[in-house]
């Protein structure tokens, strides 16, 4: 059963001082690109108290496959990936810029989904899963194809996974476990 699976968890007071801090230090600013929306909270623990909905990073040149929900502080953090280590990876592999991300953001789950587990990053806005890339060119490179598939592919997307660990916490992808054989 489903009973009372959320209900007495509570939301650790410091992810709100960390949404906080990033808003009171001008960290992410509104934009067309990126909407204050409203709180989200719960159930149980569950929630984002400052969300961005976000449309594009990199000032609009990258934009969502659709939009995506995340807390202030993984939005610098992503937007940096993607300019520091994505773009110049796709202009070394494929001579173009990435003009669109597949990913996925907010939801309010456990780790892999599993009953039991302890709730998913993506259960406070502080996750992003990348599914593949669209290149300015229109050419889409997938995880689920690219990760053993052409060499160009291959290459950009260990560069792009490998340098997300210079700006992220937890980097998983195909390897890691079963769950992140397409992301």
């Amino acid at each position: 059963t489903g009973c009372g699976l959320f209900r007495f968890e509570q939301r650790e007071p410091w992810r709100i001082q960390a949404e906080q801090a990033c808003l009171s230090q001008g960290l992410v600013q509104p934009t067309a690109y990126m909407a204050r929306s409203s709180a989200i909270d719960g159930p149980g623990a569950c929630g984002i108290s400052y969300p961005f909905k976000v449309a594009a990073f990199g000032e609009g040149a990258i934009g969502l496959s659709r939009q995506a929900t995340f807390a202030c502080p993984i939005i610098p953090t992503i937007d940096g990936w993607l300019t520091e280590v994505v773009q110049p990876a796709a202009s070394l592999y494929f001579g173009t810029a990435v003009a669109e991300v597949k990913s996925g953001s907010y939801s309010c789950r456990p780790r892999n989904s599993r009953n039991g587990a302890k709730l998913s990053e993506h259960a406070f806005g502080n996750a992003i899963d990348v599914m593949g890339f669209r290149l300015a060119d229109g050419r889409e490179v997938t995880v689920v194809k690219g990760w053993r598939g052409a060499p160009d592919e291959q290459e950009f997307l260990r560069e792009v996974f490998v340098g997300a660990c210079q700006h992220f916490r937890t980097v998983l992808g195909p390897g890691a476990d079963a769950f992140h054989y397409d992301h």
